[in-house]
């Protein structure tokens, strides 16, 4: 495992640099998914175990809360209204992606549902297997958006100028923090996360320390900020994390889900693209944020998207914390609408045969 391991975080660390060299966008986090889920596909048995995913969880949730400011607090003002929009986005989202996955390519009801769901995704593949559905298909397709999401987001902000530049963290005003401030930001983040982690609050280590993080930022309790080469690690392994996924995966089999990948993301950013348009005309907000915010892709990658493009962590948070529970509220629903799930196959038993005598 510890082989295994160091592989997967080497190869993330050199396709992040590389991608952050060529001057790609968001490259840290890019390059590493990209080098890993490539890896991957080409039959390396790469893995990040569980408990270090949280300690990376929690790190990027810290350098998260490091950007609050008090006036990034006056913006919420204007979060209800953009998360009324964007429950409706995500209904519209979902059905208009069930229906291209049924129709165009003939996938059963339940498994167009788990595919196209924004968000959600242990949720959705632990309901898949209860209903028997496809989860080879669905977890293709779901990985699949978030790669392209994670990939072609910030070219296409970068594109419209639509991107900040500047440094990928905030400096402190002292540079490195000092020692007790750091711990301090350290330990009140860890244990706001696990907090959040035990109340079982969807992606509760990184809100947990982006809520610890942000507080003591934003109140100006402190100054402290993680050294930029931990920020960086973190990021890193977010993209290794996401990359691993493809572990296992036979190409040739991706190949063949690969119209339907690239079918229902096209549609979904599609209607997504909509609400943006209407929401940006509606309120004063920065289309780069609503658009991270309002993208179909798993809620840690674009939270790590919108810091690496030094976009509004809350504002985009809030929204892909707001989608994912309507997602696990209203997907059980809508899967249990459509029919019930498929009975456990039956195991025939032979009955034991006797012994015969030979003469």
């Amino acid at each position: 495992m510890v082989l295994r391991t160091a592989e997967t975080l080497l190869i993330a660390s050199l396709g992040g640099v590389a991608f952050t060299l060529i001057g790609f966008p968001a490259g840290l986090i890019s390059g590493s998914l990209l080098g890993v889920a490539a890896a991957a596909l080409l039959g390396r048995p790469l893995m990040v175990p569980r408990q270090f995913s949280r300690v990376i969880s929690v790190l990027v949730g810290i350098s998260l809360g490091a950007v609050v400011t008090p006036e990034t607090l006056k913006g919420l003002a204007a979060f209800p209204v953009s998360i009324a929009v964007l429950a409706v986005a995500t209904i519209c989202m979902t059905l208009a992606t069930t229906s291209y996955l049924r129709f165009v390519h003939q996938w059963d009801w339940q498994t167009a549902l788990f595919g196209a769901s924004p968000g959600a995704l242990a949720q959705v593949m632990v309901l898949a297997a209860d209903y028997g559905a496809d989860m080879r298909k669905i977890a293709i397709v779901q990985v699949m958006r978030v790669v392209v999401l994670t990939i072609g987001l910030p070219s296409g902000l970068a594109y419209f100028g639509l991107t900040a530049t500047g440094a990928f963290l905030p400096r402190s005003s002292a540079g490195i923090a000092s020692f007790t401030e750091l711990a301090i930001l350290i330990a009140v983040s860890t244990v706001t996360a696990l907090v959040l982690m035990r109340l079982r609050l969807p992606g509760g280590l990184m809100f947990g320390a982006m809520l610890g993080s942000g507080v003591l930022h934003g109140a100006g309790f402190i100054d402290a900020v993680l050294p930029w080469w931990v920020a960086a690690a973190a990021v890193i392994g977010i993209g290794a994390v996401t990359g691993s996924r493809f572990a296992n995966t036979d190409p040739l089999t991706l190949l063949r889900y690969l119209g339907a990948a690239l079918g229902s993301f096209a549609v979904a950013i599609s209607v997504a693209s909509a609400f943006v348009l209407l929401l940006t005309t509606m309120l004063p907000v920065r289309i780069a944020d609503v658009v991270v915010a309002f993208s179909p892709g798993a809620q840690d990658t674009m939270m790590v998207l919108a810091l690496a493009l030094h976009l509004d962590p809350i504002f985009v948070g809030a929204h892909h914390l707001s989608r994912y529970i309507l997602v696990s509220l209203s997907i059980p629903l809508l899967a249990r609408w459509l029919g019930p799930p498929a009975p456990p196959p039956v195991i025939e038993r032979r009955p034991a045969e006797r012994p015969t005598i030979e003469d």
